[in-house]
């Protein structure tokens, strides 16, 4: 501790620690920077530094939510663990799965991983859990949001009764507290701050701007402030592209950061962030948790996050371990309720800011977009959202429409008087168009009798004659070709015949594919034949009597 540099513990450790070395459940929420990572890294080396680990069976599990969370707390366990002869193992996604085996094959006291890898080499019977007897769950409510909770789950049912469990996040969810009553037994509670509260060190801002004028107020806001190094958020994969190559196309030292792009890419890019390679880092919300980047100075959200708990999570990137921090956000009127969500859950509002020479956005819209969000909220949840009650809520619906412009008519029935005055113009465009022909009755229609015959087309001929007569002119048509033939079986200069191999190729093949090798058709259907019968197919048997007779 004294060659990494840590001289006082912080709160969240000063409570922590004692607590896991007693070997009891520990629930820990503190905000995101206070050191929640040494506080359960730390006694945990200190209670593994006594046994050896076996083959393929860990002694402890930490499960992350995201590979660049995991990579760093593997870091810091090789940091913190420099003179202690433990071993420690690193399963997440994107890497070779072959190295990961031969790890494992070698014993760990340490498994650090994501819950897709572990679940994947688990069922491939490259790992056993029967040996883990500690259990960490960083950042709980992150599983939650990605998912993982159902992969938690049955990861827990593989672990043995007996273990200490800990479970550390920034805040903390009613779901999650439901599953830690659900993992956790006689859990020791701490929490050093309010829950989803941010750091007295961060300077926070809020800026009101057009859809359009976005990127030109982040670049504004960037070289108006002291920037030694920023993250800039996006909610989407696609906009954290979009904005990367506008950035790039302006002449800024930026990278871009997501999930979709290799997992050598974002360790390379992460790296080069850290070594102040790069000044701007355009991101996805898979670099707010847990990621500690040394003098972090800035946090910019272009997007105002849809879950109010990533704002605490992005913003508390920077201002870390006591330094001073600036998180500002960028929103539009459409964002209205996103920012009200993030000022209900801090408890307090963000503070407005202005950039010159850029159009403010009207109070007015933001309220109304507000206004607006709300009803959109109320629609379909019952009867008494919409202004009615139960069933008939014909008051409701007909004050709605009275704000419209319509009125009531009698009998329940009511229009809106736009609707009218719409209709007008179509009954005066169906007045213009002519008349239709009108049918004459049946009464005066001519008796079939008197109407004049149909002309007979050309080359219709059959169609007249009646289909028992077509069957018979066919079968007796395909009889008359079959024994005409010069191969049929009963003619006697059949044995005079030229051997198959003075005959020409060409005519063999011919032959062969000749489409009335079959005989007379076969009538199997009454009065009528379907059209698919009467097409002959050759016949497999007499190729091969053919063949046999050449061999």
């Amino acid at each position: 501790m004294a060659e990494t540099g840590y001289v006082h513990p912080t709160p969240i450790q000063e409570q922590a620690i004692p607590v896991v070395l007693m070997g009891r459940d520990v629930l820990g929420c503190a905000q995101t920077g206070t050191g929640k990572t040494a506080g359960f890294t730390l006694p945990m080396l200190d209670i593994l530094a006594g046994s050896r680990a076996k083959a393929r069976m860990p002694r402890s599990l930490i499960l992350e939510p995201t590979r660049e969370l995991a990579l760093q707390v593997a870091e810091n366990f090789v940091k913190y663990g420099k003179h202690l002869s433990l071993t420690h193992a690193l399963l997440i996604g994107g890497e070779s799965m072959d190295e990961q085996k031969a790890v494992l094959e070698k014993g760990v006291d340490v498994l650090i991983a994501t819950p897709g890898r572990l679940l994947d080499l688990f069922d491939r019977g490259r790992i056993l859990l029967a040996d883990c007897k500690v259990l960490v769950i960083d950042e709980a409510d992150r599983m939650l949001d990605m998912g993982f909770i159902p992969d938690v789950e049955r990861i827990v049912s593989m672990l043995p009764k007996l273990r200490q469990t800990l479970f550390f996040s920034a805040t903390m969810a009613p779901e999650i507290r439901r599953l830690a009553d659900a993992f956790l037994q006689n859990p020791r509670e701490i929490t050093v701050s309010a829950p989803a509260s941010v750091a007295t060190t961060i300077t926070a801002g809020l800026i009101w701007v057009g859809e359009r004028d976005k990127r030109e107020a982040l670049r504004r806001l960037i070289k108006r402030e002291a920037v030694q190094n920023a993250l800039i958020f996006c909610n989407r994969k696609v906009d954290v592209d979009i904005l990367y190559k506008s950035l790039k196309k302006h002449g800024f030292n930026v990278g871009a950061l997501h999930g979709d792009l290799a997992q050598s890419v974002r360790f390379a890019t992460l790296e080069k962030f850290k070594n102040n390679e790069l000044q701007l880092l355009v991101c996805s919300d898979v670099a707010a948790r847990g990621i500690d980047i040394g003098g972090l100075s800035h946090v910019f959200n272009f997007d105002v996050p849809f879950h109010a708990e990533d704002y605490v999570h992005r913003i508390g990137r920077t201002g870390r371990a006591g330094r001073e921090g600036h998180a500002y956000t960028l929103a539009t009127a459409d964002e209205a309720k996103a920012v009200a969500a993030v000022e209900s859950l801090t408890g307090r509002p963000i503070p407005p800011m202005t950039i010159e020479g850029l159009d403010p956005v009207d109070p007015e819209e933001i309220q109304a977009a507000l206004k607006a969000t709300g009803r959109g909220r109320g629609r379909g949840r019952g009867a008494e959202a919409r202004g009615g009650s139960g069933r008939g809520g014909d008051r409701g619906r007909e004050t709605g429409r009275r704000e419209r412009g319509g009125e009531a008519r009698e009998g329940g029935r009511r229009e809106g008087r736009g609707r009218r005055d719409e209709r007008a113009p179509r009954e005066e465009v169906r007045e213009e168009r002519p008349a239709r022909a009108e049918r004459p009755s049946r009464e005066e229609r001519p008796a079939r009798d008197e109407r004049p015959a149909r002309e007979a087309r050309p080359g219709r001929e059959r169609e007249s004659r009646s289909g028992d007569r077509v069957l018979e002119e066919v079968n007796r048509d395909a009889a008359r070709d079959w024994t005409a033939r010069e191969d049929h079986p009963r003619r006697e200069d059949r044995r005079d015949e030229r051997s198959r191999e003075d005959r020409p190729r060409r005519d063999r093949d011919e032959r062969r594919y000749r489409q009335d090798d079959l005989g007379p058709a076969v009538v199997g259907f009454g009065d009528a034949i379907p059209a698919f019968m009467l097409i002959p197919v050759p016949r497999p048997r007499r190729v091969r009597e053919d063949e046999a007779e050449a061999a």
